[in-house]
């Protein structure tokens, strides 16, 4: 699991040169990035506090994916996602204190703190939720596109699972019935490496997820997905594909989660060493932090100031998570069920 871990592999014929070089944009992508590895690194030490309850799924080293993604997305295409959601909420710019509020269970929560980390939703943004159910997700999202297909409104539903759902028998279903009615969805799988405790290896006859797709004619790429403009170029051909009537997409990301699956896990099924190796070596935020430098469009002060101007919104985020007055008990009653017209 070391060696595959540390390699990343990503295939020539779908990760050619990062064909992002503005100097904003890849500024704005470290920003972001950046928000959202110390956004969760403080919702660890909240956690650790006993401010956040329940169940708390880190995105740490995943950062590119949902980054990229988000840039290369249109005005009302929809994302929708598993529970290992909190980046995937601040990549689509909710409010870092709304996020972290719903994290501690406050009435200011994105999600009026009914939520929690898991389940976050905020259809404003387009973001169709995290989902607790492994898998449920995927089902989800390829009826929002069969609601695309149906308005013909020309929009695209990014569906994000990871390697564990990836053998949950109705993603099969979904790919089916995507690829049948030429469904505008593209299917995100973030590979981390472990579904839960168990590496892809002990898990998956076929290990290359990508290719999950091929008994429905259903074609995938897999990316380098610890690069951001790998994942933006992958991202874009993908989109595109779907948009353009030709049906569904699957991007397998390979990627790497440096905490355990959730706060629970203490992670004894890897090494430091194999951890170690894909921080030094892979890390998403270090890479890119490199290629800025090496070009020319950022110095180590400009990304120190940065960082530090993301420490103090996180910051912020956090006492207001702390202090934000929680629901009034009356709220169990409300968002129960739609209220329509009569």
């Amino acid at each position: 699991m070391a060696r595959a871990a540390a390699k990343q592999t990503t295939k020539a014929k779908t990760a050619k040169a990062p064909a992002t070089s503005d100097k904003e944009d890849l500024l704005g992508f470290y920003r972001q990035m950046l928000l959202i590895r110390r956004f969760e690194e403080r919702a660890g030490q909240l956690y650790g506090m006993g401010l956040i309850g329940g169940f708390c799924h880190l995105y740490i080293g995943q950062e590119a994916i949902a980054v990229g993604m988000q840039s290369i997305k249109q005005p009302g295409d929809q994302i929708i996602t598993a529970y290992r959601a909190h980046g995937h909420m601040l990549a689509c710019g909710v409010d870092p204190k709304a996020v972290m509020a719903e994290l501690t269970g406050r009435a200011a929560g994105v999600a009026k703190g009914k939520s929690g980390s898991m389940h976050m939703f905020q259809p404003k943004r387009d973001f169709y939720g995290g989902h607790g159910i492994v898998g449920a997700q995927v089902s989800l999202g390829t009826g929002l596109g069969l609601a695309n297909r149906y308005r013909k409104n020309g929009k695209v539903a990014f569906v994000y699972f990871g390697d564990g759902a990836a053998n949950q028998g109705q993603v099969y279903e979904s790919f089916n019935m995507a690829e049948l009615w030429r469904l505008p969805v593209v299917y995100l799988i973030e590979n981390n490496q472990y579904a839960m405790g168990t590496s892809v290896e002990r898990s998956s006859a076929e290990t290359h997820l990508y290719k999950r797709g091929a008994s429905f004619n259903i074609p995938g790429a897999e990316v380098d997905g610890m690069d951001v403009s790998a994942v933006r170029e992958a991202g874009a051909k993908a989109a595109e594909h779907a948009r353009s009537g030709k049906g569904p997409f699957i991007l397998e990301m390979k990627t790497y989660r440096y905490r355990g699956h959730s706060m629970s896990d203490p992670g004894k099924y890897r090494t430091r060493e194999e951890i170690d190796a894909v921080r030094q070596h892979r890390d998403p935020i270090d890479h890119l932090q490199a290629r800025l430098e090496a070009a020319g469009l950022a110095d180590d002060a400009a990304l120190k100031a940065i960082d530090a101007e993301i420490r103090k919104v996180v910051a912020d985020a956090a006492e207001f998570a702390r202090t934000a007055p929680e629901p009034d008990p009356s709220e169990l009653y409300t968002d129960v069920y739609v209220e329509t017209a009569a």
